[in-house]
């Protein structure tokens, strides 16, 4: 049984290092893509502090689905280049957003959402999908949470089929 160790440190390198280190013990014999995600949203979930939304948006061909999470009840579909997820998809790069009511064309799925960071998940050129992580409080994210959750990203990517998600869009 896997047994999670929540960080006690305050550096955010250090977190996400655990993280990371947790992330390919779950990982580990493991190549299902959905119980993979669904075991690192979990992971995030409960590894990190102030987050409200912890999860996965799958693309299937046209645009992103709901995928595993944990948190409120989300938005089930955002078209490529719509709000903060759609914009990660369809720009291919990580959205930090410290205060989502100033990102044009935001949506709003949990209205005590402040801020916001998605990262993109591409394999050998293909999107695959985003990881989204959202904070009641504003300026929640910066730079160390970016390369952390890129980070994991890959783990994710490398860890899963994900060959079995585009067959089944």
């Amino acid at each position: 049984m896997f047994e999670l160790k929540p960080s006690a440190t305050s550096d955010k390198a250090a977190a996400y290092a655990l993280l990371a280190e947790q992330a390919q013990a779950l990982f580990a014999g493991e190549r299902n893509a959905i119980a993979n995600a669904a075991n690192l949203a979990a992971l995030l979930w409960h590894g990190l502090t102030d987050l409200n939304w912890a999860g996965f948006y799958l693309y299937d061909g046209v645009e992103l689905v709901l995928g595993p999470f944990q948190g409120k009840i989300a938005c089930v579909r955002i078209a490529l280049g719509r709000g903060v997820c759609g914009t990660a998809a369809s720009s291919r790069s990580t959205q930090i957003v410290e205060d989502v009511n100033q990102f044009p064309g935001h949506i709003a799925c949990d209205v005590a959402s402040n801020s916001e960071i998605v990262v993109p998940l591409v394999q050998t050129g293909q999107l695959i999908g985003v990881i989204d992580l959202d904070s009641p409080h504003t300026a929640r994210f910066d730079r160390h949470d970016a390369d952390g959750v890129e980070t994991l990203a890959r783990l994710w990517l490398q860890a899963s089929d994900t060959a079995a998600l585009r067959r089944a869009a």
